[in-house]
């Protein structure tokens, strides 16, 4: 045995003696006792030998006698150098056990309480006991029985000092009172100086003399500091193991000895002569009541290390001891005693491929047992609360691991200095080490890293102190439901995170410590409990003590969300033979906890090791100023197209989880809470795999339960999704094939939709027998249009077009709800070209497919419920103008429908039914207009104008007549619905006729009051529209709705069996007018005389322009049948002219002739 403790045979005589001597009465004890005195007397280390090692060391100034040789045995009370300090010192019950005195006097804090003459006898007495080899004899008689009990001591060779070394080893494992007595006594004696121990000087010479940590030579110091010297040594092991500048290399027999010195003290802080002087007026302060032994007194002063009242002294020498545990964990009695059985049964101590020294380190054992317990093993309760007590002691003293001393200095001195007490500099290193305080060096990051799953926070946020207190009042607020120490309070935490319940301090801790646990997934007891299995079959996993450098940080949790979300529809490849539910499915536990993570690590972008690694140059550079909680990977999403590829890259898969499962955004989801409870909470409990609940969302975007922050969140991940159709979860699914058959080379969405779209309005135009995009992706296309067309933003192309109109026309209107598109639709003529043309193209596609119109569907979609539920999408606007009059019409759908009519008028082909009835008469009668027209420009209502007058002239096809009497006779009562009437009469409108301006009854009082006032017209342009309103309304009554108006009753006693159409209820109205017999109500009679009148004033100052024009005027005026007659009667009348001169000329030829 390499390490050994020589004790000699007067000390075992003592040793028993004092064993015995208390009991007095014991006459068996008393007979035991005396023989073994009697045989101590004649040994070389007896009394008689003390005089000879008091001459071989005489004491300083000669004061301290050599001990006298008496009958009755010598005692150390009887020496008159020590005399006066037992008196004043001890107990007097002491003084007959010269062992009870030696302890009495020795465990004196400072030198000066005792005089140095007896400190030297003292020492010299000491001295005298350990050089006795003969020493042996007594320890077997005394422990005779644990000898042979102990299996180990039992084979110890006798004669070399072994054997008690054996018995301070085992001590633990010592049953017999007397004999645990008697080792216990001898330890506290030997260890009092690194002298009298066997072989340490021997080991430690040339150390002790580099490191000035006192002197070889025996008796140049007393008693007392001798317990210094093993401290220096300790604290130089301690500065080689932290690689400080200028540390001095020990000795590796050397350190052996340190180690073994402080292993064999471990159970009673007595036998560490420095940290008992040091602590002792600490233990009498806050260990009072803590028995020695068994290391308790250490555990209790390692539990009050930082309070406030401990010396620093005491402070600093705890620390060296806790460094020494972590370098050796059979330095602590109670953790090696309580963990032994677990340390073999899981093998933690056997494992070949790992160096002894790392063995026994504190880390490894923490680890390894660690591993089983997360592996669900049994480890006893007494060792796991052994290694929860070291667990939380890393955790608050950053110094204990070498590893973070040595690589973290340059990060301690620059951010954390004077912050060691209670875990904050290792909190502060922490912070820096997400980088809230700059660069941190890589080792240091690893350190930190290490250290956090040594100390495994995760499984129990106890052991992390400056977490548990900072955030105390927010687990006893929101986390009280939980069972105190469960790892489920971490995740309980991280669901309050930015909110109302949080508390400041406790949100800066509690992302300290997540931002590690995050980069290594068995940080997390939960999901390595439920995915342990999983990660090893998909992910590749080792042990949960091992790790493999070759893995970056978070690759692991990254690989199990990619299986949680991804299956094999969506791209994923299988091995042959594997199906999908072998090779790739995660267990529904596992799933669960995977997005639990997810839910809570979006909160941050730190805490996802993978997307900060690729995209810290990114947030650099375009989001250092976002700094609130979720804004960044916000900012990395806007920012998508101008991320480098790795960055775009991850963002872009976040992105698309995030479309699947919106609940990823938890800061989000509370937000829309209100608005999830009372319209989305079905898809929101049933939210797996769907993206229905932020569809949801966006459709109830404008309802009374949306708040602010919700809607901008949602319209957030609406723009976002527009960069990618990916993104999209429900679109993705729904059409990846048709995407990749139809559009396959598109990537944004908004193209992707008008590619798809354009292949659903083909093969509907053409008839195509057999539609090529599918039903489901058709279903999901109509969701995806009805969305974009609710904000402009979500359409890239309009709104960079229109962006300067944006500015200037509509900056104070709010984006979201069509607002800003119906905005640009009002002020349409005042647009740019390229903007105008944009908003054209969406007019038309909306009057194609008018539930793409979103305000109209928006304030019509009760009245739709009402009047068009039998009616096909795209005929719902046709239906509403049809009920558009109707008394149970909500006043808003009816001024939206009447936009919409506006809109129609400006341009033929923004009214498809319309188009297509005239699709031939267009081009057979208003071709000159459309030449006329410039190029991808608007034609004002020029070809309906023009359409209106062939229909006064009764030459349109009857499809084509049939839209545009619908139209005139909505466009009379309503003048705003004629936009050639609008642009031109502006100015007359205003001035003539303001107050049924501003009435807007749509009663056509307008119309009638510029028929009335058709004198006062001054513009050509003006005048030349209502005289074209004036020819329109001889071609047919409806048109004319104050007349109509005015004449109902006598259309309907007169007319009644005339068909309309075509100016014939009208020649029916004049007919009676002219005939004496027939009675019309007053009303109508006066104005049929005004419109006779204005009739005439129009003939004359717009007369017919040609053959054909002259003939539609006669054909559809009122007198035609008296204008036919009169004609008629002319021709004849030239044709009997005719003859008659053809006769007389013939005759005058013939005469001629013969001449």
């Amino acid at each position: 045995m390499a390490d050994c403790i020589r004790v000699p045979q007067l000390l075992l005589f003592f040793c028993v003696s004092s064993l015995f001597r208390p009991s007095r009465a014991d006459a068996n004890g008393l007979a035991k006792a005396r023989p073994v005195a009697a045989n101590l007397q004649n040994l070389p280390g007896g009394a008689g030998a003390l005089p000879a090692a008091a001459e071989r060391n005489p004491a300083p100034g000669g004061g301290a006698s050599a001990p006298r040789k008496r009958s009755g045995g010598w005692k150390l009370s009887e020496e008159a150098v020590c005399r006066d300090d037992l008196t004043r010192l001890c107990a007097k019950e002491t003084w007959n056990n010269n062992l009870a005195v030696l302890e009495c006097l020795q465990d004196k804090k400072e030198e000066t309480e005792i005089a140095a003459e007896c400190s030297h006898l003292l020492w010299n007495y000491k001295l005298n006991l350990t050089t006795d080899p003969k020493f042996e004899s007594v320890a077997v008689d005394v422990c005779r029985a644990t000898i042979s009990e102990i299996k180990e001591c039992a084979a110890e060779e006798l004669g070399k000092g072994y054997l008690v070394s054996c018995l301070v080893e085992h001590r633990g494992n010592i049953s017999d009172y007397q004999c645990k007595q008697y080792i216990t006594k001898m330890t506290s004696i030997v260890f009092s100086d690194y002298h009298l121990i066997c072989g340490f000087t021997d080991k430690c010479r040339d150390d002790i003399n580099t490191l000035h940590c006192g002197s070889i030579t025996s008796g140049d110091k007393d008693i007392h500091s001798q317990g210094e010297v093993i401290a220096c040594l300790e604290k130089g092991l301690v500065r080689e193991a932290e690689e400080r500048p200028g540390a001095h290399p020990i000795k590796d027999e050397c350190k052996k000895a340190i180690m073994r010195v402080a292993e064999l003290s471990s159970d009673d802080f007595h036998l560490d002569r420095y940290l008992y002087f040091s602590c002792r007026d600490d233990r009498e302060r806050f260990c009072e009541s803590t028995l020695a032994g068994e290391g308790r007194v250490y555990k209790c002063l390692f539990n009050h290390k930082f309070e406030e009242a401990m010396s620093e002294r005491c402070r600093e020498a705890l620390t060296t001891r806790q460094k020494l545990i972590a370098q050796d964990y059979k330095v602590s009695y109670s953790l090696a005693k309580a963990c032994k059985s677990d340390l073999r049964k899981y093998r933690c101590s056997a494992d070949t491929g790992v160096p002894r020294a790392r063995e026994a380190r504190l880390s490894y054992l923490l680890l390894c047992l660690e591993s089983a317990v997360h592996r669900g093993r049994v480890v006893s309760g007494e060792c796991q609360g052994e290694m929860m007590d070291y667990r939380r002691m890393l955790m608050e003293d950053f110094s204990l691991s070498p590893e973070i001393v040595l690589h973290c200095r340059s990060e301690i001195e620059g951010h954390c200095s004077g912050l060691h007490r209670k875990g904050r500099t290792l909190h502060c290193l922490m912070r820096v080490g997400r980088g809230d305080a700059g660069a941190v060096d890589a080792n240091c990051q690893r350190a930190l890293q290490t250290l956090i799953q040594e100390a495994d926070p995760g499984s129990d946020y106890r052991i992390d102190r400056a977490l548990n207190e900072a955030c105390e009042s927010v687990i006893q607020t929101a986390c009280k439901h939980i069972r105190n120490g469960d790892p489920m309070i971490l995740s309980c935490l991280m669901e309050h995170l930015y909110t109302d319940k949080m508390v400041e301090d406790c949100e800066h801790r509690l992302l300290e410590l997540q931002y590690f646990i995050a980069r290594d997934w068995k940080l997390d007891p939960i999901l390595y409990r439920k995915c342990q299995g999983d990660a090893a079959r998909l992910c590749h996993t080792h042990s949960w003590n091992e790790t493999s450098e070759m893995m970056p940080p978070g690759a692991i949790f990254s690989c199990l969300y990619r299986h949680a979300y991804r299956s094999v529809e969506q791209g994923r490849r299988l091995p042959i033979g594997v199906t999908d539910e072998e090779n790739t499915t995660l267990s529904r536990d596992c799933k669960v906890e995977v997005q639990r993570i997810l839910h809570q690590r979006a909160l941050d972008v730190k805490l996802d090791p993978e997307l900060q690694r690729r995209c810290m140059t990114d947030l650099g550079k375009w989001c250092s100023e976002k700094t609130e909680a979720g804004q960044e990977l916000e900012c990395l999403q806007d920012h998508l197209e101008d991320l480098v590829q790795d960055c775009r890259n991850v963002v872009g898969n976040l992105t698309e989880l995030e479309s699947e499962d919106i609940q990823i955004e938890a800061l989000l989801m509370r937000a829309c809470e209100p608005v999830i409870q009372a319209h989305c909470h079905e898809v929101a409990d049933n939210q797996i795999d769907s993206g229905d609940l932020m569809e949801c969302l966006a459709q109830n975007k404008h309802q009374k339960e949306m708040n602010d922050k919700c809607s901008v969140g949602v319209t957030h991940f609406q723009l976002i999704q527009v960069k990618d159709f990916r993104f999209s979860y429900k679109f993705k699914t729904a059409c990846k094939e048709d995407v990749l058959k139809l559009c396959p080379n598109i990537k944004k969405k908004v193209d992707v939709v008008t590619c798809l779209s354009s292949a659903v309005r083909n093969d509907t135009l053409q008839d195509a027998k057999e539609q090529r995009v599918s039903v489901k992706c058709r279903k999901q296309l109509r969701v995806e249009e009805v969305e974009m067309s609710e904000d402009i933003r979500l359409e890239p192309d309009l709104y960079e077009s229109c962006k300067q109109d944006i500015n200037r026309l509509c900056q104070n209107v709010a984006f979201g709800n069509a607002q800003v598109m119906e905005c640009l639709k009002e002020n349409k003529r005042q647009l740019t070209q390229r903007c105008r043309q944009k908003i054209f193209r969406l007019q038309e596609a909306e009057m194609v497919d008018p539930e793409l119109d979103y305000q109209l569907m928006k304030f019509c979609k009760h009245m739709i419920r009402r009047f068009c539920t039998e009616s096909d999408g795209k005929n719902v606007l046709q239906c509403l103008k049809q009920n558009k009059n109707s008394e149970l019409m909500d006043p808003k759908c009816k001024q939206t429908i009447t936009k919409r009519q506006i809109t129609q008028n400006t341009d033929y082909r923004l009214n498809p039914i319309l188009r297509k009835a005239c699709k031939a008469d267009i081009p057979k009668f208003c071709q000159a207009v459309l030449n006329s027209a410039p190029a991808d420009g608007e034609l004002e209502g020029r070809v309906i104008s023009c359409l209106k007058l062939k229909y006064a002239d009764q030459r349109l096809s009857s499809d084509c007549e049939d839209q545009i009497r619908v139209i005139l006779q909505e466009s009379a009562l309503d003048y705003r619905l004629d936009p050639q009437l609008q642009l031109h009469c502006t100015q007359e409108i205003s001035q003539l006729c303001p107050e049924e301006a501003a009435a807007q009854e749509q009663t056509g009082q307008v119309e009638e009051c510029l028929k009335v006032n058709l004198l006062r017209i001054t513009q050509d342009a003006c005048k030349k529209e209502v005289l074209n309103m004036l020819k329109e309304s001889k071609a047919d009554i409806f048109v004319d709705p104050v007349l109509h108006t005015a004449c109902a009753l006598d259309i309907k006693h007169h007319c009644a069996a005339i068909p309309p159409g075509k100016g014939r209820q009208m020649s029916c109205l004049m007919e009676a007018l002219q005939d004496k017999r027939v009675r019309l109500q007053p009303e109508c009679k006066k104005r049929l005389q005004d419109r006779i009148d204005m009739w005439s004033y129009a003939a004359k100052v717009a007369p017919a322009e040609g053959l054909s024009d002259l003939a539609t005027q006669v054909l559809t005026s009122p007198s035609k049948n008296y204008i036919l007659t009169v004609t008629g009667a002319g021709v004849a009348l030239l044709f009997l002219m005719g003859l008659l001169c053809g006769r007389f000329t013939k005759r005058v030829t013939r005469e001629l002739k013969d001449r």
